[in-house]
């Protein structure tokens, strides 16, 4: 985007929503209101009506972020890891509203929307780098399928009557072996989600690491480990035992994992921008987001019984 271009931000809606759909047409009038374009793809733009449809710019999603200074998503966590596909690997940070449940890579909630918007044409914000994963799938010493995730990688069973029989290494060594549903290898991001749901940590997203969390898993050693980011993460699943397994990135995209399959995760060079409004520390985002139980608290107290 040119220095002389008009500011332009692509926004994205599950807009088969109600809810969508009306904070959508919000944030469509405080744009325009602002002197700022709205992008939309002319899909999504279909489910405007006639008067407000005239103040978005259509335009296909390729090419669409390179035009943009940030890309909003209107939506859950499913919508906004929709939109990380589009952001990876570029500069144009992604900023999401949560209108789903937990809700937990959205920045704002619904009724910030207003606000939101404010924010975005003052320029108020600030940009942080999330880490996010390479995965391949070898056969035979073949790469037969490879992808990415924000959240998480999961290899789990194909068959629901049967166990995965999985080991696991971690830097080519052997680490564990076991049968169960799977193992998930996440992201700091992705703690909070599937990683969570199996019993993984929660991790600050400040910290550079990886998480490697069994699922059901029946075996004397089957703790979520937590090891160094440079680490790979190497799942190789047993041959003449079961269906095989099933790759799932983000719970997205999906790949076969035969037996005698061999996943490899790892750091990718590659990361996601989020465009961030609070300066709130992660413990008090984690407390509203889970409804964490708080009170009784106190607070530090300096030496002479005051507050810190």
């Amino acid at each position: 985007m040119s220095a002389d271009a008009p500011r332009s931000v692509l926004v994205l809606a599950h807009t088969g929503r109600p809810q969508a759909l009306q904070a959508l047409t919000k944030v469509v009038h405080r744009f325009h209101e602002a002197g700022v374009r709205t992008i939309m793809t002319p899909e999504e733009a279909a489910a405007l009506s006639v008067a407000d449809r005239a103040l978005v710019v259509e335009c296909d999603l390729e090419g669409a972020v390179d035009d943009a200074e940030l890309v909003i998503v209107l939506g859950g966590d499913g919508t906004i890891l929709r939109a990380a596909e589009l952001v990876r690997g570029s500069d144009t940070p992604l900023l999401g509203v949560n209108l789903g449940h937990v809700g937990f890579l959205a920045e704002a909630e619904r009724e910030e929307i207003v606000g939101t918007v404010a924010r975005v044409v003052a320029g108020d914000y600030r940009v942080e780098e999330r880490m996010t994963l390479d995965v391949q799938v070898v056969v035979d010493g073949q790469v037969v399928a490879s992808s990415w995730a924000v959240n998480e990688v999961s290899v789990e069973k194909a068959n629901r009557e049967r166990m995965l029989e999985l080991v696991v290494d971690v830097d080519g060594r052997p680490l564990s072996s076991f049968g169960g549903d799977g193992v998930i290898a996440a992201t700091p991001t992705g703690s909070t989600a599937y990683a969570f749901s199996a019993g993984g940590p929660v991790v600050w997203p400040e910290v550079e690491a990886l998480l490697v969390v069994p699922i059901s898993a029946h075996a004397l050693f089957a703790r979520p480990l937590v090891i160094a980011p440079t680490s790979v993460v190497g799942v190789e699943v047993l041959s003449g035992l079961g269906d095989g397994g099933v790759l799932w990135c983000d719970g997205r995209r999906t790949f076969t994992a035969p037996a005698g399959a061999r996943v490899e995760v790892r750091r990718s060079d590659q990361t996601v921008r989020l465009a961030r409004l609070s300066t709130g520390i992660f413990t008090d985002r984690l407390v509203a987001k889970f409804g964490l139980p708080v009170a009784g608290w106190r607070g530090p107290r300096s030496t002479d019984g005051g507050l810190v």
